[in-house]
């Protein structure tokens, strides 16, 4: 398999370049990115079309990688609570050598084809979820055994993968293949491959929590209130649906501990 993510860079002789080029040639192969990501839009909303009816049913989102890969996909999963307001269980992160790798690498975790099955077992995973592996070479035998295992046991599968017709979307049922190019760095998937990525995840986790109801207008309504900050943000999102004045809106929101509540309840009285 040929892989652009391990093609040269289209620069050479990095460590000759002064500061101001290195940061000037970066940015320009970084705005490439959202073209590529451009192209692959209607693929993404196949995928989520097909995860939303999953998890309007009561099914969770899996996210399966190793490395970079791996701790996007944790990323995403872990903010979709404080955000959205939903359990910690509905979206899941898992990364090869386990929550250890989010820090360290874990020397030769990603190639276990079985490991990514393993971890998924461990989750209770069934056909009422969706599995989306994440590899920027979309080679990985963590993420692509676990996707076979899933295929075998009639779990559905998505994938994300910076290559074209990789090992991982041949054994995806909804393949994302999001080609940015050679890296800056030969090989250095964590660099366009990886904001690839993470662009990818916010449109999937967005779009699901939006079509799953916890956003009004354009008002994260079910986001956790876990720190000063975002008190006063749900404060000022009641102050401006129901025309209360701070003080208010801050007893309402304290009443009823969320944003949705204290819109719902005083409307209605």
């Amino acid at each position: 398999m040929d892989k652009t993510t391990e093609k040269d860079s289209n620069y050479d002789h990095l460590e000759k370049m002064s500061i101001d080029e290195l940061l000037t040639n970066i940015n320009a192969e970084d705005k490439t990115v959202a073209t590529a990501v451009e192209k692959t839009i209607p693929q993404i909303a196949t995928l989520v079309n097909a995860t939303l009816k999953k998890m309007v049913k009561g099914g969770r989102l899996f996210y399966l990688g190793a490395g970079t890969s791996g701790r996007l996909g944790i990323v995403d999963a872990s903010e979709c609570p404080p955000t959205f307001g939903v359990d910690h269980g509905v979206v899941v992160g898992l990364i090869a050598g386990g929550d250890s790798a989010i820090r360290k690498a874990v020397e030769f975790a990603e190639d276990n084809p079985l490991g990514g099955w393993d971890d998924l077992i461990t989750q209770n995973v069934t056909k009422k979820d969706f599995v989306l592996g994440i590899a920027a070479s979309g080679t990985t035998p963590y993420v692509v055994g676990a996707l076979k295992k899933c295929n075998e046991n009639g779990i559905l599968t998505g994938s994300i993968t910076c290559n074209h017709n990789s090992p991982l979307s041949q054994n995806s049922k909804y393949p994302i293949e999001v080609v940015v190019g050679p890296e800056f760095i030969t090989g250095s998937t964590r660099m366009k491959s990886g904001t690839a990525q993470k662009l990818v995840l916010n449109m999937i986790s967005t779009s699901l929590m939006i079509k799953l109801d916890h956003v009004k207008g354009n008002k994260m309504v079910d986001m956790q209130l876990s720190n000063n900050k975002l008190v006063d943000r749900g404060t000022k999102l009641i102050m401006k649906e129901l025309g209360l004045d701070y003080s208010e809106a801050n007893n309402l929101l304290h009443k009823h501990g969320s944003v949705r509540k204290s819109i719902d309840l005083y409307n209605k009285g």
